[in-house]
């Protein structure tokens, strides 16, 4: 039943992704705004009913409190590609830092560069440190928040963190406050694996990291909240759903 379940869900959810990129494309050469209000507004929210109603995955969001919809930088712990997806149903108008060799897919590409994502060329070094700052203050400058994922690629649960510095970057260039987003879809939707698995996804936005940290205290702060909070969805998972204890890689 999982692989039929999971056979389905996927049928829907790259059919709808696919039929997405396309319309969304199209619009895009009219108007990026309304790509961004059509995705948002029919096609995400039509993922998130599929996800609920075939693959059996409920999402949970906490600490609803701490969005804001601009002059924001989100920095998401990053499990699966579900978040990719199911974040901007909540954040509607952030723009997402994501590894470049994405915009080269044809039809999928075009949507990200009409829906106004930053792209970043992860083997250029410094010049493509600069580059994803030039990005990122002229979407916070069209009033839209930054999401980046500070470890850069998918990470199981329990997995040793690695952060990145490209979080750091954008703290103290752009003097705005960080809203950590801690998950535990890596229990649910598996790196590299065609299942998808019932259960609860959480995903709970942290109270800011307000500017003024220098670069060390600000990438301790960063990690200790996030990797706090993954820890205690991690076990608050596990005691839900014993079936998945084995999907949490433990730390030595």
């Amino acid at each position: 039943m999982l692989f039929i379940r999971s056979l389905l869900f996927n049928i829907v959810c790259y059919g709808t992704l696919f039929v997405g990129c396309v319309l969304s494309s199209i619009l895009g050469l009219f108007s990026k705004k309304a790509t961004i209000g059509f995705w948002n507004n029919h096609f995400i929210p039509f993922l998130v009913l599929a996800l609920r109603r075939i693959a059996k995955i409920e999402v949970e969001v906490r600490g609803r409190e701490n969005i804001r919809q601009e002059g924001v930088i989100y920095a998401g712990k990053h499990e699966s590609a579900l978040e990719t997806y199911i974040l901007t149903n909540y954040l509607r108008k952030a723009s997402v830092v994501l590894k470049k060799e994405l915009t080269y897919i044809p039809i999928f590409g075009w949507a990200q560069y009409f829906y106004g994502m930053i792209p970043i060329n992860r083997s250029a070094g410094s010049a493509a440190m600069k580059d994803m700052l030039r990005h990122a203050q002229a979407k916070i400058a069209e009033g839209r928040p930054v999401l980046i994922f500070p470890e850069g690629t998918r990470r199981r649960p329990g997995d040793e963190p690695v952060y990145k510095p490209g979080v750091a970057l954008l703290y103290q260039h752009l003097n705005l406050p960080v809203i950590p987003i801690a998950t535990n879809t890596g229990f649910f939707w598996q790196k590299s694996s065609f299942l998808r698995h019932p259960g609860k996804v959480v995903f709970e936005f942290l109270e800011p990291i307000n500017p003024g940290l220098d670069k060390k205290q600000f990438m301790a702060e960063l990690q200790q909240r996030l990797e706090s909070k993954c820890d205690e969805l991690n076990r608050e998972t596990i005691r839900n759903y014993p079936e998945v204890a084995d999907r949490l890689i433990k730390r030595n």
